[in-house]
């Protein structure tokens, strides 16, 4: 019989016989707190033996399975057909939700993608960080933002499309209007598509294509390609073309060189490995294309206190394949996961190709792998250094606030207050907090001024302190669970402008 003792249901020999009623079938399950808000999405493919799970015995939990259970009051499922049906259904909760105890993609709705245009009569190659189904192509995801941008540009030094940092649609028509192309043109930056008779859209296209074939890695296919146009333009003694063209390659293959080649990787694949340390998680991806090591991405995860290495990876790969533009026919992983066959299905079906999962024990796979999982560990480094800088920083600032102000110790919780209107109209007040020294952008509030007319900001900081802390003396326990101001963390010092 399940232990319900420890948990927060209100009616437990109502929940016991609704889990009894749960069918032995696939499906997703839902954990719920006393809020209805969602906990944690999980799947199985015995629903009901999997949910009984886990109310056994406490001591024979995780602490963060502990935690989870101490939460829930409610549960609702969804029975599949399949599991790979299961699979689907888990990944859209979990991307809709991200419930605070399944591991996540860090920040995973802003990792940035290459978007290139090809439904456009003239494309355009941009960072975006949004895929909807448009007839564009993608790459990525990418981790750094600043790092595409860049690439973007060394793209456009090599390639001379529409520079996607100036040249937006109203300038590319003015433009046109104009029958004068932009400066771009002048440094070989652009073909010129905005004038008609500077590039014929097949020319145009055709560099675009090789922008594409570029991010896949084919690199070697592109040289062919460019070497060949070099040469009919030396025939037709157009030498200008064919100088331009041969500097291009002479480019490429500078930028191919530095591309690491594997002797016995012909295939294309991902090699996949993480470190972890202290409840935070790095995974670090290397993209194989055409034998070659074209690019290398770290990712942080969160929520991964006293998960299994088994389902961090898993986590991760149903998360980040969900999103990514493109699924290679292999991926070489550190560690086995759940469910490999499934995940292989999916994987295969979303590809449009068979995708096999490798963990190789031996050889230059295995290499691979330990060094990837090499990079993710200088990875979780780097970031275990900036937060330690981070912490250092605050530290320094609020010891110096505590040696000005006199105070007994450190200041755990500043509020700083501030009334904002509009010649004596729409006067609206704000509330930042800091803890630890830190931005705590959860607890920021905004208070409609109620009994203040005109501009008055003395009268209207009254309004919104006696409201806060009101709010707080008066605070019940359901309003804490919920978010509202708990009064047992006032803060240490009030800070107000005017």
């Amino acid at each position: 019989m399940p232990d319900l003792s420890y948990t927060a249901i209100p009616d437990p020999v109502a929940f016991e016989e609704r889990l009894k009623s749960v069918p032995l079938a696939p499906g997703v399950y839902i954990w719920k707190d006393i809020q209805g808000k969602i906990l944690y999405v999980g799947k199985s493919k015995s629903l009901r033996d999997r949910m009984r799970s886990y109310f056994g015995a406490p001591r024979g939990l995780s602490g963060k399975t502990r935690r989870l259970v101490a939460q829930i009051a409610d549960f609702e499922i969804i029975v599949t057909s399949s599991e790979l049906e299961a699979l689907l259904l888990e990944m859209n909760l979990i991307k809709e939700h991200r419930p605070k105890f399944n591991v996540l993609l860090k920040d995973d709705k802003s990792y940035p993608f290459i978007k290139v245009t090809l439904h456009e009569p003239w494309p355009r190659i941009l960072v975006t960080r949004k895929t909807p189904d448009d007839g564009s192509r993608y790459f990525g995801p990418y981790s750094n933002a600043g790092a595409v941008r860049r690439t973007l540009k060394e793209l456009n030094k090599l390639f001379a499309f529409r520079p996607s940092f100036d040249c937006k649609d109203e300038k590319f028509n003015r433009h046109r209007r104009l029958g004068k192309p932009c400066m771009y043109y002048d440094i070989k930056r652009c073909l010129g598509p905005c004038v008609p008779g500077l590039v014929s859209q097949e020319e145009y296209r055709s560099a675009i294509e090789a922008v594409c074939r570029f991010l896949e890695g084919k690199t070697d296919q592109i040289v062919r390609d460019l070497r060949r146009k070099m040469e009919a333009a030396a025939q037709e003694l157009n030498f200008e073309r064919a100088a331009y063209l041969r500097d291009q390659i002479r480019d490429i293959e500078k930028i191919s060189e530095r591309q690491q080649v594997l002797r016995t990787v012909a295939t294309d694949q991902d090699v996949i490995a993480f470190a972890r340390e202290n409840g935070s998680a790095v995974v670090q991806v290397f993209y194989i294309r055409g034998g070659k090591l074209i690019g290398s991405e770290p990712f942080a995860l969160q929520n991964t206190e006293d998960e299994d290495d088994q389902r961090l990876l898993t986590s991760f790969i149903t998360q980040f394949y969900d999103s990514a533009a493109e699924v290679p026919p292999n991926l070489l992983l550190a560690e086995h996961i759940e469910e490999p066959m499934i995940i292989e299905q999916w994987l295969s079906q979303k590809g449009g190709h068979r995708v096999e999962i490798q963990v190789p024990r031996r050889g230059e796979k295995k290499n691979l792998v330990n060094l990837a999982a090499q990079n993710a560990r200088q990875k979780l480094e780097e970031i275990r250094l900036q937060w330690l800088n981070s912490e250092q920083r605050a530290v320094a600032g609020l010891t110096e606030i505590r040696d000005l102000l006199g105070l007994e110790g450190l200041p755990a919780r500043i509020e700083c207050f501030d009334i904002s209107n509009t010649q004596g109209t729409n006067a609206v007040g704000a509330m930042v907090v800091f803890e630890h020294g830190e931005p705590k952008k959860s607890r920021y509030r905004k208070f409609r001024i109620r009994t203040v007319e005109g501009a008055n900001d003395v009268a209207s900081i009254r309004e919104v302190l006696l409201r806060r802390f009101r709010r707080a003396a008066e605070a019940l326990g359901e309003d804490v669970a919920a978010g509202v101001q708990d009064p047992r963390v006032n803060p240490n010092g009030v800070v107000t402008n005017g």
